[in-house]
């Protein structure tokens, strides 16, 4: 296996999620280095895998990444919640055998200062896609005091959200995701694991590249498809982004829909589209989280489809 820049979040959980697959198309819905990418082809020499990514950066990455496996590998720019839907209606009844997304902002972005994913950046950007418009540059210094105190409590999930947004607003103009962390760092819950100020800008980071909006999308075209057989894997590291799937999985597994008050059943009786594999989401081991403690947050949900 060559040498990635990063180790893959749940990397062997993945490959043994996709493993046996003898031949069919497998989707990687959040490309980023290719290292989920690249591990699924090595371990399944017969598959063809569609990439999605809508970094321009990752896509150069690792188009040169996947290119010992070019016959086998197709990447697509754009958003995974509307590239998928092209996919899926091209590929309709194609034998679609797996459906990967690793939700959230990718180790390349991170690594990569100038992008203002980390609270160390000397800018604020946060933008997945450099040619979005909004950046967090925009809600920072120009969001009325209501709307960031939307995104801290329903994002951020921050308690003190009022007092937080006021020292934003007082504040204001900031330039640089530093600058930023430092005027709330008083304010922010401490923790031994993490940076005052990273829940602050994990909730910035959602409002920019609308991350809830585009898995909730995401998870409505993977419903509506006809993909019988096909794994579908879900990687998300925020409590907001993992309930979104435990609901969705559970719900999909509902063969009645008729409303609890009903008295008897008149749906029919037959919309389950699948079930659950995983009842718990599969977490990194303690090996894995002393090689990577980006790990440390991450939960796997797996959804077998089976309706045709």
């Amino acid at each position: 296996m060559q040498n990635i820049p990063h180790i893959p979040v749940l990397y062997r959980e993945v490959v043994d999620i996709f493993s046996f697959i003898e031949a069919g198309i497998v989707i990687d819905c959040t490309m980023g280095y290719g290292g989920h990418s690249s591990m699924i082809l090595e371990s399944n020499p017969n598959i063809k895998l569609i990439a999605i990514d809508q970094d321009q950066t990752a896509i150069d990455f690792s188009t040169r990444r996947l290119a010992p496996y070019q016959d086998r590998v197709e990447i697509r720019k754009g958003k995974f919640s509307s590239v998928i839907k092209e996919i899926l209606k091209e590929y309709e009844n194609i034998n679609i055998k797996g459906i990967l997304a690793d939700i959230g902002v990718s180790s390349l972005q991170l690594d990569q200062k100038e992008r203002g994913f980390s609270y160390e950046s000397d800018n604020l950007d946060m933008r997945m896609d450099k040619e979005s418009v909004l950046s967090a540059f925009e809600v920072v210094n120009q969001y009325p005091r209501e709307d960031i105190e939307r995104i801290l409590l329903e994002y951020g999930e921050l308690r003190n959200y009022k007092k937080i947004t006021s020292v934003i607003v007082e504040n204001r103009p900031f330039s640089s995701a530093k600058e930023l962390g430092e005027a709330v760092k008083s304010y922010m819950p401490h923790g031994k694991k993490i940076h005052p100020a990273t829940l602050l800008m994990q909730a910035i980071r959602i409002e920019v590249n609308d991350e809830l909006g585009e898995l909730q999308s995401l998870l409505q075209s993977i419903e509506k498809a006809n993909i019988p057989n096909a794994k579908v894997a879900i990687i998300s590291f925020h409590s907001l982004e993992d309930r979104i799937v435990k609901q969705e999985f559970s719900r999909w597994t509902k063969s009645c829909i008729c409303p609890h008050e009903a008295m008897r059943c008149v749906c029919g009786n037959n919309h389950a589209i699948g079930k659950i594999v995983t009842k718990k989401p599969l977490m990194a081991k303690d090996d894995e989280l002393k090689e990577n403690a980006r790990s440390r947050s991450a939960k796997m949900r797996v959804f077998q489809m089976d309706r045709r």
